[in-house]
């Protein structure tokens, strides 16, 4: 079992931030998907059509990540928030990029909502993940890059476990030892946003999808929220 715990300090400077932690059990990542595939190419056409775009800069929902990052001192547009840069790929491509079904799923998602989202392989995580401002010590393999190590600056927002960072700049990159491959069966997926009061409707009903692209290829799923009134979950 993984606690995921926000920090005490980065809940009194986030108090309306909501976290959703959808865990999966027993996934089969190298079997086919095709609600997946069906939700990339639906927004794509979409997006081809004219019907509907990414949430870009000007967004409310992604103004707020990048009011987010100035706050601990990470420039938004040289290092963007994960559906930031996500959705400006989509709009210049036209297409999102195929990973692996897990990750294809949150990434439809991410983007359809513009909502940041993530994911670690449990089996590789050690210990509990604390959501903190880094120290300055911590070390950081950033994904694609294994023998690359960065220090996160302090005062930075980063998801770590006992090892080492899991993700820069709160949800900007994610570490290279806790990637989601086909190979991965437990994996816990994060959605995240800074203005509850606004966006928390929009989070549930985005993990609420997750969920249902999810539930066909694992044996169990659920759904955990943090938030600073409550801090910790256990996935």
């Amino acid at each position: 079992m993984t606690t995921f715990h926000i920090s005490p300090a980065v809940a009194d400077a986030f108090p309306d931030a909501l976290i959703a932690v959808v865990t999966a059990t027993g996934l089969r990542g190298t079997e086919p998907w095709p609600a997946t595939t069906n939700a990339l190419e639906d927004l794509e056409a979409q997006l081809a059509d004219g019907a509907w775009q990414p949430a870009d800069e000007s967004d409310p929902r992604i103004e707020a990540w990048h009011t987010a990052y100035r706050s601990f001192g990470t420039n938004p547009r040289r290092i963007r928030p994960s559906v930031d840069a996500l959705g400006r790929r989509m709009t210049k491509k036209g297409t999102l990029p195929r990973i692996n079904p897990a990750v294809d799923s949150y990434n439809a998602v991410s983007v359809h909502h513009g909502l940041p989202a993530g994911a670690f392989d449990l089996d590789h995580v050690t210990g509990d993940v604390e959501i903190r401002y880094a120290g300055g010590s911590e070390t950081f393999t950033p994904l694609g890059e294994p023998d690359t190590v960065e220090n996160p600056k302090p005062g930075e927002i980063i998801y770590t476990d006992s090892t080492d960072v899991l993700t820069r700049h709160w949800n900007h990159r994610d570490a290279h030892r806790t990637r989601v491959t086909e190979a991965s069966t437990h994996v816990a997926f994060v959605l995240e946003t800074v203005a509850a009061t606004r966006d928390g409707h929009l989070l549930k009903t985005a993990a609420g999808e997750l969920q249902v692209l999810l539930q066909p290829h694992c044996e169990q799923s659920t759904v955990h929220y943090l938030s600073p009134a409550h801090p910790d979950a256990t996935a």
